[in-house]
């Protein structure tokens, strides 16, 4: 079986594995045991602390060992997406497989490939087509949007400043101190300016605006200090906390073009 290893579990990675899947790749996601992403319904990676979890109709089940291929491949044939808990990378030499996508942020190339990965497929900034990986997908927010870069360098990233309903960098919400989150709120919740949303080592941080919560930490983890936290959708659609983000889908294209230029199409 040629597999298509998605490294990270974020909702742009989660974005681009959901649209492979789909389009009849088996896909698999790698992910660190504790992920700290925040749009944690439209990310495979919050699989890793609820063993399964459902993107856009699309399953993900987290399997422990990435050297238990038997299960992988089980999980793939019920048309599932499986989510390793692989904090060292084993997957790629265990796996061997035909594409690496690099999807986590920060960015951080994989050292060492093995010659069974004939692309490497790195998403956004950090990443040089022709030096540490064969392909960028371009995920700035200017033009041209999510392109396929196969000489140079992508784009310092702007993600955190997109512009929802009006508002750009008071919706991003940042970890205020070093220490353990509690939260008190869960997506989808309508907040109102001045609410707490959670609390780290005795500082509160607060709703800004009023919005839907659309992202929070997942609950107990230790973080450092301006690590993002949570986000509000000044939008007030709860509909949205489950969406891929339209950012994904493009950037899915952009690897899906990649892939048919490198390969035609493979299974």
């Amino acid at each position: 079986m040629s597999f298509v290893l998605v490294r990270g579990g974020g909702p742009i990675a989660s974005g681009v594995a959901l649209r492979l899947h789909q389009a009849g790749y088996s896909v698999v996601i790698s992910e660190k045991p504790r992920p700290l992403t925040t749009r944690r319904r439209v990310s495979f990676a919050e699989a890793v602390y609820s063993g399964e979890i459902r993107v856009e109709g699309c399953m993900g089940c987290r399997v422990d060992d990435p050297s238990d291929t038997e299960s992988i491949e089980q999980v793939i044939a019920e048309e599932m997406i499986p989510i390793l808990v692989d904090p060292n990378g084993e997957a790629i030499t265990l796996l061997r497989p035909k594409v690496v996508i690099e999807g986590r942020m920060p960015p951080t190339p994989p050292a060492h490939l093995p010659e069974s990965i004939q692309l490497l497929i790195g998403l956004g900034p950090g990443f040089v087509a022709g030096e540490n990986c064969d392909a960028v997908i371009e995920t700035g927010r200017g033009n041209p949007k999510w392109r396929v870069i196969w000489d140079g360098a992508a784009k310092f990233d702007t993600s955190d400043l997109e512009t929802v309903g009006g508002r750009t960098d008071v919706r991003i919400l940042r970890a205020p101190v070093d220490g353990t989150v509690e939260t008190y709120a869960e997506i989808g919740d309508l907040m109102v300016a001045g609410q707490s949303i959670l609390q780290i080592h005795g500082h509160f941080v607060s709703a800004p605006i009023d919005g839907i919560l659309c992202g929070i930490v997942h609950p107990g983890l230790t973080v450092k200090r301006d690590t993002k936290v949570a986000e509000i959708d000044p939008r007030n659609d709860p509909r949205l906390c489950d969406q891929i983000p339209d950012q994904a889908i493009a950037a899915a294209g952009g690897v899906l073009e990649a892939i048919s230029r490198k390969f035609g199409k493979f299974r």
